[in-house]
């Protein structure tokens, strides 16, 4: 029993060197043969490291953000936009769900007046930008806060001061002093002063966070006069340990009140959350990977039949070759190793080759992806890899392997 696992173990290292040595003497061709595998790994790895890297950055933001911040805002469908209908939330919505919603900690209005366009100019310079109307809740629930100068008080609003908070994008752009407050700038061809400047928070994939000016809601609501533009959002932020859910069904009660939507009738409104949005790209994030699982499984696929042929070519070519070695003694199980293996390290080798240059490419795309933070690939994608291309070398080097070890010896030698 002893002897025969001895004389096993001792075919299975000889017939693991001999497979190395034909694959270092056939290396141009070992290397094409493992090609496709290489490009199969490699595109899975680059598409879930990039995937990965994105959802890491998102989550990052969003916990940066709010967490557990809600939006709600108009929401318009496809059919109704295309006849130039457009669903809208006005300041009154606000006021009632501020007055009839319980549960709610904070609350603050946003509105970006049309009519404004973009532009805020100071002296020469000029810029376009976000505007936003808004009022001193507004940090509180979104978590703004000031560098510089103050941010807006309740007073301002109430008495329609023309004041402004800008974003350091916006101090860039229009050239501003180092500390702007007390500056003016010109706002839909009216002077606000700028009493503070927010911090900065960078761009986010090409988005610049930094790019906007906020004002008093009733400010900028009484300057843009036309009722029918106004297009209110709702910010707010749950009271502690009260379930967003309970106040979702009152906010959605009222609204549907108010606007007379009829039963059965979709929401003329959505409700965001950070946790929804996450939900929503970790959706995308795993469906992206399953495509890239089906190609990289095609990919494979076709790189194990390359790997197939490649040895059924190379079985016949070492035919007399396989002769002589069984000749001098060689057992079947020696020459089924020998081959096995052969096809097992090309197939190995395919894909460690085929990660390295996955992590290498999705590397450079986080490179030219603004605000992304790099790329990550995750264990299980490598041992799926690995384990993947281990059973492709397995699967489709088995036949050729079969047939080197089941030549007789003489037939091998006759072979010409």
């Amino acid at each position: 029993m002893i002897e025969s696992r001895s004389k096993a173990m001792h075919a299975m290292v000889e017939g693991t060197v001999a497979a190395l040595q034909a694959i270092r003497a056939n290396a141009l061709r070992s290397a094409l043969t493992a090609l496709g595998i290489i490009i199969g790994v490699a595109s899975v790895i680059a598409v879930v490291a990039v995937m990965q890297g994105l959802s890491s950055t998102i989550n990052r933001n969003l916990d940066d953000l709010a967490s557990d911040m809600v939006i709600v805002s108009a929401d318009t469908p496809t059919q109704q936009a295309l006849i130039g209908l457009r669903n809208r939330l006005s300041f009154d919505d606000f006021l009632a769900v501020r007055e009839r919603v319980r549960g709610i900690a904070s609350i603050t209005a946003n509105m970006q007046p049309p009519s404004f366009g973009g532009r805020v100019k100071q002296g020469s310079h000029s810029t376009v930008t976000q505007i936003m109307g808004t009022d001193s809740n507004y940090q509180d629930v979104v978590r703004v806060y000031t560098d510089q100068g103050r941010f807006l008080s309740e007073s301002d609003d109430q008495r329609r001061r023309r004041v402004a908070v800008l974003g350091p994008s916006v101090v860039r752009e229009l050239e501003l002093p180092a500390n702007p407050v007390g500056s003016f700038i010109e706002l839909g061809g009216d002077w606000f002063r700028v009493i503070g400047v927010a911090e900065a928070r960078g761009s986010l994939f090409g988005f610049d966070q930094d790019n906007y000016v906020i004002a008093p809601f009733s400010t900028l609501k009484a300057l843009a006069g036309n009722a029918q533009d106004e297009d209110v959002q709702i910010y707010y932020r749950p009271s502690k340990g009260v379930a967003l859910d309970g106040i979702e069904a009152q906010l959605r009660q009222v609204l549907r009140t108010r606007l007379k939507v009829a039963d059965g009738a979709p929401d003329p409104f959505k409700v965001q959350t950070a946790e929804r949005t996450r939900k929503s790209f970790d959706s995308i994030v795993q469906g992206v990977t399953m495509v890239a699982a089906a190609v990289v499984g095609i990919s494979l696929l076709v790189g194990g039949i390359g790997i197939m042929n490649i040895m059924l070519v190379s079985v016949t070519e070492r035919t007399r070759e396989i002769g002589i070695v069984k000749a001098l003694g060689a057992t079947p199980q020696f020459i089924l190793i020998q081959f096995l293996v052969e096809a097992l390290v090309l197939s190995l080798f395919g894909g460690m080759v085929g990660l390295a240059l996955g992590w290498g490419l999705a590397l450079l795309i986080a490179l030219g992806v603004p605000g992304m933070s790099g790329a990550a690939v995750p264990l299980w994608a490598v041992l799926l890899a690995l384990g993947f291309t281990t059973a492709i070398g397995v699967i489709f080097g088995l036949a050729p392997a079969i047939k080197a070890s089941r030549l007789h010896p003489i037939d091998a030698l006759r072979y010409e």
